[in-house]
C-alpha cells in the first residue's frame, strides 16, 4: 500500500456487513425523504444522472421494482431535446453528453431504446467530435476526455460507434497520456482517477487498450490504496468511496484488480455506510448519498470476485458501471486484459 500524509479514520465499531436492505430503501426513498428534501430540491442539474445512480443501484442490489419505471421513462422522454437530439439533466435544461449517457443507460437497463429518436441522438453526439478527435460536452465547448468516454458509451450502446472518427478520437485520448501511465483531462492536465476510467474505459470500448502501458498504469492506481484501505484519486488526497469505482474498474479493465488488498477496500466502504438511514458516503462518519451508495456498491459487487462475499450483489460491467447481464443482452463488445 501507498504511504500517504492524509487518511481516513476507521471507528473502533464500523460495519463489517453491506446492509443491502437499508440501502435499498435509502435509495428508493431519496426522493420522499425530509432529511434529504432539500438537496434533493436544489440538484436538478443532477438528476437524469441521480435517477441513473438509483436505477443501477438498485438493480445490482436486485431490487429493480423498487423504481417506477414508468415514471423513470418518462422523465428521460420530457429531457429530450428534439432540436438537437440530446438531453438535459432536467426538463429545459440543456443538453449535454453527460446526461445523454445516463439517459441511454436508463433506457437500455428499461429495454426502452425504441422508444427514442435514435438517430437524432447519433447526429447530436456527432456533432460534438472535434476536429482533433476530441469531444465538447455540450455547445459551450469544454473539452475533457469525460466526454470522450460518453460519446462511445452513448453510441456503443445504441449500435452506432461506426457513426464518428474513431481513429481522431483514440488518438487523442491517447494523447492525454502521461508519463505515469495514467491520463488527465486533455493533453498536458495531471493524472486522475476519475479521468484514467474514462480514457480506460473508452479504449475498452474502441478495442485499443494495447495503446496503455498496463503495468505502468496498474502500478499507479494501485498505489491509490491507503493504510485505511481507501482508495485516493491523487497523491496526498483523502480516500474517497467513489474511487472504490473509479480506481476498481479501470484495474478491472487492465487485468490488474488483483494488485490491491481488496478485503481492507471492501472494509473500507462498508465502515462508510450508515447503519441507521442506510446509504454510503465518501468517506466513515460522513452523511450517505445517492452517487456514493451506488459506486459503493458497485465496487464491493467488483471486489466479490477476489473476497468471495457479498454473492448476493449482481455482477457489475467495469466499462459501464450496469448491470453485467444488460451489457449481455445488449451485446456491447468490449476488450479486456489480463497477465
Amino acid at each position: 500500500m501507498g504511504v500517504a500524509s492524509k487518511d481516513a479514520i476507521i471507528p473502533e465499531r464500523s460495519l463489517t456487513e453491506l446492509v443491502v436492505d437499508k440501502h435499498i430503501e435509502f435509495v428508493a426513498n431519496y426522493e420522499t425523504n425530509k432529511s434529504t428534501q432539500y438537496e434533493f430540491a436544489m440538484s436538478e442539474y443532477l438528476r437524469m444522472s441521480g435517477i441513473y445512480w438509483a436505477v443501477t443501484a438498485l438493480d445490482i442490489m436486485n431490487a429493480s421494482h423498487r423504481m417506477d419505471k414508468d415514471k423513470a421513462v418518462q422523465f428521460v422522454k420530457d429531457c429530450f431535446h428534439s432540436d438537437c437530439g440530446g438531453f438535459g439533466p432536467f426538463p429545459q435544461h440543456d443538453p449535454n453528453l453527460l446526461s445523454t449517457l445516463s439517459a441511454i443507460q436508463i433506457a437500455t437497463m428499461y429495454e426502452t431504446l425504441d422508444e427514442l429518436e435514435i438517430s437524432s441522438i447519433v447526429n447530436y453526439v456527432k456533432s460534438l467530435q472535434q476536429d482533433n478527435g476530441s469531444f465538447a460536452g455540450d455547445k459551450w465547448g469544454e473539452i475533457d476526455t469525460r466526454f470522450s468516454f460518453c460519446a462511445v458509451a452513448i453510441l456503443s450502446l445504441l449500435g452506432h460507434l461506426d457513426k464518428i472518427n474513431i481513429q481522431k478520437a483514440v488518438d487523442f485520448v491517447c494523447s492525454c497520456m502521461n508519463f505515469d501511465g495514467g491520463f488527465g483531462t486533455k493533453p498536458g492536465s495531471e493524472s486522475h482517477a476519475g479521468q484514467i476510467y474514462c480514457c480506460v474505459a473508452f479504449l475498452s470500448i474502441t478495442g485499443d487498450l494495447h495503446r496503455t502501458d498496463a503495468d505502468l498504469l496498474g502500478w499507479w492506481l494501485a498505489e491509490r490504496q491507503l493504510p485505511s484501505g481507501g482508495l485516493n484519486g491523487r497523491p496526498e488526497k483523502l480516500p474517497d468511496v467513489c474511487y472504490s469505482w473509479w480506481v476498481l474498474s479501470a484495474l478491472s479493465i487492465l487485468g490488474r484488480l488483483h494488485w490491491i488488498d481488496a478485503n481492507s477496500l471492501r472494509s473500507f466502504i462498508l465502515a462508510s455506510q450508515d447503519d441507521e438511514t442506510g446509504g454510503i458516503s465518501d468517506r466513515p462518519s460522513d452523511y450517505p448519498d445517492p452517487f456514493h451508495t451506488l459506486f459503493g456498491v458497485a465496487g464491493v459487487s467488483l471486489l466479490s470476485s477476489q473476497t468471495k462475499e457479498d454473492l448476493q450483489l449482481k455482477k457489475v460491467n467495469p466499462v459501464f458501471c450496469m448491470p453485467e447481464y444488460v451489457i449481455q443482452r445488449q451485446k456491447v463488445k468490449i476488450q479486456r486484459l489480463s497477465i
